[in-house]
């Protein structure tokens, strides 16, 4: 008898443990999912699984990196509503510029250029996110499973607009830059909750260019990692229908476009 529940204890802490290791695995395939591709650039070495080990760790200053200058991005200085149109249904953002001024003011300024105009989603996870803004996705001869690499080019500069991450602690005056942030022991004003719209991003903090992602449920691992800049306020239930290869038919800025700053 004694040796029988030896052997049940045994048999139940090794299923206890792989379940714990299943869990430990999905979590990080569904991370990865986020990381966009930065092919041709110093962000891609941050995707060689030799690097993947200390590449969020290792913050790139926006003072070392010139096209990242927060200085010559743009700001969204209070908020802006942006109206996506998705499979001729709306889908309403409200842009905070107040909490993340330099990554809505990125997000407003490309929209009002039309770049997001006739792009995919081309990462759809149930119960994670939905994720576009891949200029590769306006040619409709490139596999939707391919996309995930490109990034918004300033024609103006003919080089990548990368922007740095920016999170902004609970009460701060400013937000924080170029850094992960601890959310446990600083609480953060913008989180992921169902709605959410952030920045999708390379390994290095300061990589988001243009791709962007909508959360469809409470994501608090992502909190302090990728900048979150808006939430869906109408039509949260045409984001739960959106597939791969949906199109964003146009966005629009429907208010607010006085509060963007060039």
């Amino acid at each position: 008898m004694q040796n029988d529940l030896v052997a049940k204890a045994k048999t139940n802490g090794e299923l206890n443990m792989h379940i714990k290791i299943q869990r430990w695995l999905s979590l990080v395939l569904v991370l990865g999912v986020l990381v966009l591709g930065g092919c041709g650039t110093p962000e891609s070495a941050a995707l060689d699984p030799a690097n993947s080990s200390t590449a969020e760790t290792e913050s790139t200053s926006v003072t070392q990196n010139p096209s990242s200058q927060v200085s010559d991005l743009p700001r969204l200085e209070g908020k802006a509503t942006v109206v996506l149109t998705v499979k001729d249904s709306k889908i309403t953002i409200e842009v905070d510029g107040t909490n993340a001024p330099i990554t809505a003011g990125n997000f407003v300024d490309l929209v009002e250029r039309g770049f997001y105009d006739g792009l995919v989603f081309h990462r759809v996870v149930p119960d994670f996110v939905v994720q576009g803004g891949d200029p590769q996705g306006k040619d409709p001869n490139f596999p939707v499973e391919r996309l995930g690499t490109g990034s918004f080019v300033d024609p103006e500069t003919s080089q990548v607009r990368y922007i740095p991450l920016e999170i902004k602690p609970k009460g701060a005056d400013t937000p924080i830059y170029s850094k992960i942030v601890d959310t446990v022991s600083t609480p953060i004003e913008l989180q992921h909750t169902p709605g959410a719209v952030a920045m999708a991003r390379s390994q290095p903090p300061d990589s988001a260019s243009s791709q962007f992602y909508i959360a469809l449920s409470q994501l608090p691992s992502l909190d302090g990692r990728y900048a979150v800049f808006g939430y869906v306020k109408k039509g949260m239930e045409v984001v739960d229908t959106i597939q791969r290869g949906d199109q964003i038919e146009s966005a629009k800025v429907t208010q607010g476009s006085e509060n963007l700053k060039k």
